[in-house]
């Protein structure tokens, strides 16, 4: 991967890519973005009006849909189909202020790490909260509220999403197979 050295170009008109953003080969970014601190692996594409902060990891080829926030403390493995807006979350108990009433900093919080493993897909609309991990080839259905790991090969959805079904095979899509 190279670092980046940019932050907009005439093909990149509203993107705001800082000097510590490492992108691989072939990496397609829409306008209104705003990237700072993270990875971004070869043939990925990020659609309009995302923003990926420090820390946060993305895979090869994966597809990060529009209106889509992904924190500090993300990381997504290669192949992953991220639908639009969707949020993940990295404080499990969020506050503005500490106790004492002063504005919290990076140190009066604990951000907890999200994984979404190789070829998931996560659907339009959906929350992932703090600390879970969405298995192998799972599917997140839209809207869903992610509040625990997701198994391999499984398909969840709901508030709190629970697992519908599990797929047998999840190399494309005419391959899959539904398991009920």
């Amino acid at each position: 991967m190279s670092t980046s050295r940019q932050t907009s170009t005439p093909s990149r008109p509203y993107c705001l890519i800082a000097p510590d953003v490492r992108l691989g080969r072939d990496v397609k970014i829409f306008s209104f973005t705003n990237l700072y601190g993270c990875e971004i692996g070869d043939e990925t594409k990020i659609g309009t009006f995302v923003e990926i902060q420090k820390g946060a990891r993305i895979g090869r080829r994966c597809k990060i849909s529009s209106h889509t926030f992904i924190c500090e403390g993300v990381t997504i493995e290669d192949e992953v189909f991220v639908g639009h807006n969707v949020t993940f979350i990295n404080d499990l108990y969020p506050r503005a202020t500490t106790a004492e009433g002063r504005l919290q900093t990076e140190a009066d919080w604990e951000c907890r790490p999200t994984r979404v493993k190789r070829g998931a897909s996560i659907g339009s609309g959906a929350t992932l909260l703090a600390g879970v991990t969405v298995g192998e080839y799972a599917l997140v259905g839209a809207g869903s509220v992610v509040t625990r790991d997701v198994p391999p090969y499984t398909v969840v959805a709901g508030n709190p999403a629970r697992i519908l079904r599990r797929l047998e095979t999840a190399k494309t899509n005419a391959e899959t197979t539904v398991v009920k």
